[in-house]
């Protein structure tokens, strides 16, 4: 019997990103899905409950953190690990990290990301390592 391919949805508002990610996550074994704003990733999140979320922080309908402080309040989502990517300085890692209603996100990287770097935190955190 075949592992079932984890499921990872990539919100991004930027379309070469989307590509991009969806691209390097399929080409190592990953089942991906993709939004370009967060209101439409809170529908996804509801409708298809990925195993990890990569999540921009700058978005045009619902901002990153506002979705991150929704699924990590959310009973049914608050065990998803979330990736957070933002060309928003290492500011943003204290200020997220700092605050006592959340978690800190379970992975942090700057754009533009490290291709290995972030493959290997996206294992880690499905428990493929």
């Amino acid at each position: 019997m075949t592992e079932l391919k984890k499921k990872i949805l990539i919100i991004d508002d930027e379309p070469d990103t989307l590509a991009y990610f969806s691209s390097l996550l399929q080409d190592n074994g990953y089942d991906t899905i993709e939004s370009a704003d967060g209101e439409a990733g809170l529908r996804l999140i509801q409708d298809e409950l990925p195993d990890l979320i990569t999540l921009d922080i700058s978005m045009p309908e619902k901002s990153g953190v506002r979705l991150y402080t929704d699924i990590k309040t959310n009973e049914n989502w608050k065990h998803i690990p979330v990736i957070i990517i933002t060309g928003v300085s290492e500011d943003f890692k204290k200020f997220i990290s700092t605050r006592s209603q959340i978690p800190a996100p379970e992975g942090y990287m700057s754009k533009p990301i490290n291709p290995e770097e972030f493959l290997r935190t996206t294992a880690e955190l499905l428990g493929r390592i």
